[in-house]
């Protein structure tokens, strides 16, 4: 069905947005048709890269090691808090 979609879309007939369509469909078909086949995203990965680049940006300024990874810790929503309550923040 995405086959025939696709060159559906490609046809000179149909407007140049639906053409761009079946070219996007046929560079990615082979990545369409594997998801659909095993059900696997690399959503968990970017998920775990943008969490990284948050921390990041959250932790602009600080001068103190110790002051980023408290924050990053706290931001990243699970910290131990048994470790967090002996570190002294100056």
């Amino acid at each position: 069905m995405l086959d025939e979609l696709q060159r559906h879309c490609v046809k000179k007939a149909m407007p140049p947005e639906i053409q761009r369509l079946g070219r996007t469909l046929r560079a990615w078909f082979d990545k369409i048709c594997n998801y659909h086949l095993a059900r696997i995203t690399n959503g968990p990965t970017e998920a775990l890269n943008n969490l990284i680049k948050r921390i990041k940006r959250i932790g602009f300024g600080f001068r103190n090691f110790e002051n980023y990874r408290i924050r990053a810790l706290l931001y990243a929503g699970k910290p131990n808090w048994r470790v967090l309550g002996s570190i002294v923040v100056r």
